[in-house]
């Protein structure tokens, strides 16, 4: 763990401590807060926000970091005796960088035909790439985007992601057979039939541009700066944040359809909660889920970062805080016993908003994600500014899948 990490994570708990303290002072002499107590809570409680973001950031750049650099900076590529040593997936990536910095006329006859074949599952589904100027990127670079994605959309971490090789429509029966039970069988008597109902859903595959970045000729033949590194990032950037967004509240027409768009409510706030949450609601949201998904090490809260303000000032019976941060990385915060994860594409707390769900995502939606992400290098369209252009996209789908797995807190109407 780095020390900065440590750090956050000491200062969050030490803050959330003393926010603890100023609330347990004036419980304990029978009084509300002071003007002064509520002015120390509300800084507390802007540096444990501070704080917990910086955890964030920091824990998702140690997940990103667990992909292998050395794999990603190849500016140059091996060539002659040296390729005939390399693995095919290795030689791609070399060709790919070569790719990247100086466009096709810096390859060789061995490079070009490389990036034109299919030598591996990762590039089968190309799609002409010697006249649309498209290429696949290689593995571990996609890897680098998946990753990235994840940081910035907390449900695409949690889901059940499938990966195909192509994008056609991918049908799979789907059923609920919990309300029917067996049944004790008299002797002499026939067996009652009871059928197995069926249904099917259906994935698509809706293409995700990260829009265009603009790149100068000079950063391009800069070798000190790792543009194989550095131009995946921003592209999975831009891909996660609009992803991150549908696969919240996605409408399921013309893009995929949301966990949170139509998720049954466990429990609706009564009248005047439309931005807030009580310590029962909660369990009653919890208990909305069926105990065989709420056993599940993967059953969690999910819920925006203003949700989640909303609830760290709620307390039990005893007066005990519901949230607890985490002191150690790698081990979540929880609620109720319960990991939270935060995705800003959830809805904030609102009239008759959505803005904490709980179940095991991993069970109630499915990610289809088309194997293989493409980037585009427009060479010509901006030689007049000494700069090209790079643009990536993936293809990418999702809807819930079991229902019953998840539920969701609603606030009130008014």
């Amino acid at each position: 763990m780095s020390a900065l990490l440590t750090r956050a994570l000491e200062k969050r708990a030490n803050t959330w401590s003393q926010m603890q303290e100023i609330l347990a002072v004036a419980e304990r002499e029978g009084r509300d807060l002071t003007a002064e107590e509520r002015e120390k809570w509300d800084r507390a409680e802007k540096d444990v926000t501070e704080a917990s973001q910086d955890v964030e950031r920091l824990e998702r750049m140690a997940r990103l970091d667990t992909v292998q650099r050395d794999q990603l900076v190849i500016a140059d590529g091996p060539t002659g005796e040296d390729r005939g040593n390399t693995d095919p997936e290795a030689a791609y990536r070399g060709a790919f960088g070569q790719y990247v910095r100086g466009g096709m006329s810096g390859l060789d006859n061995e490079q070009r035909q490389l990036l034109m074949s299919n030598m591996s599952e990762v590039r089968a589904q190309a799609t002409s790439p010697g006249s649309a100027g498209g290429y696949f990127i290689p593995t571990e670079t996609l890897n680098q985007i998946t990753e990235t994605m994840k940081a910035y959309g907390g449900i695409l971490s949690l889901a059940n992601v499938l990966n195909t090789t192509s994008g056609n429509p991918l049908n799979w029966p789907s059923n609920d057979d919990t309300a029917n039970v067996g049944a004790i069988l008299a002797e002499n008597s026939q067996i009652t039939e009871q059928d197995v109902t069926l249904g099917q859903k259906t994935l698509g595959a809706y293409t995700y541009t990260s829009k265009l970045v603009r790149v100068s000729l000079q950063l391009l033949q800069d070798s000190a700066f790792s543009i194989d590194t550095w131009l995946p990032r921003k592209l999975g950037e831009r891909i996660g944040r609009a992803v991150a967004a549908h696969l919240a509240t996605g409408t399921g027409t013309g893009q995929p359809e949301g966990l949170f768009t139509n998720a049954t409510a466990g429990k609706t706030g009564t009248t005047g909660q439309t931005t807030s949450i009580i310590y029962d609601d909660l369990i009653d949201l919890i208990h909305s889920v069926d105990p065989a998904y709420r056993q599940s090490p993967n059953t969690r809260f999910v819920m925006s970062d203003s949700a989640l303000k909303m609830v760290r000032k709620l307390k039990d019976g005893n007066q005990l805080p519901l949230w607890q941060p985490s002191t150690q990385m790698g081990v979540p915060d929880t609620l109720l016993g319960y990991g939270v994860t935060v995705d800003n594409g959830v809805p904030v707390p609102a009239a008759n908003a959505k803005s904490i769900g709980f179940g095991d995502v991993s069970a109630a939606y499915v990610v289809r994600q088309v194997a293989g992400g493409q980037l585009m290098r427009l060479e010509e369209r901006y030689a007049d500014y000494l700069q090209v252009g790079f643009f990536g996209f993936m293809r990418l789908d999702a809807k819930p899948d079991d229902t019953s797995a998840f539920r969701v807190y609603a606030h009130s109407a008014t």
